[in-house]
């Protein structure tokens, strides 16, 4: 199945979750997003979510998939903490070319970031990293967008 058409199964499948079970917490939705993820791309090697915790200015790990990852991240450290405090989608082709990149694991090379609105505040972001350089272009964006905005509303 072509990347397009595995995304629209996913938002198809977390539509369907969400109208079945319309009181089910976030982070069930986060874990079944991880795992949907995982399974539709090759190129991912983690994928997983960090949420926000205000009080300590960190992003904390919530439910992944992958190599053991870093389990906390500094709102201002690393791709995760920029789209954090960016409030913006962060797709990185090459992370070695980035001086704050926080390498969790030496074989990621190319990573993207998405941030969780919910009422004007960022209250987690969806991390997805890849041992492939340029792994995730605009069509990611575009789906993975989609699908954090479905965790939105």
């Amino acid at each position: 199945m072509a990347k397009k058409e595995n995304y629209k199964s996913i938002i198809s499948m977390i539509k369907d979750t969400k109208k079945e079970n319309p009181l089910l917490p976030d982070i069930s939705l986060y874990a079944e997003i991880v795992n949907l993820l995982s399974q539709a791309n090759p190129l991912i090697n983690w994928v997983g979510f960090y949420l926000a915790d205000l009080e300590k200015e960190r992003l904390y790990l919530g439910p992944y998939i992958g190599p053991l990852p870093c389990e906390y991240i500094p709102f201002t450290k690393g791709v995760c903490g920029k789209a954090y405090s960016e409030r913006k989608t962060q797709n990185v082709p090459d992370v070695r070319k980035l001086a704050y990149h926080i390498a969790c694991s030496s074989e990621t090379l190319s990573e993207i970031v998405v941030p969780v609105i919910k009422k004007d505040s960022c209250v987690a972001v969806l991390d997805i990293d890849s041992n492939f350089l340029s792994a995730f272009d605009e069509l990611d964006e575009e789906y993975l967008t989609e699908i954090i905005s479905l965790l939105e509303k």
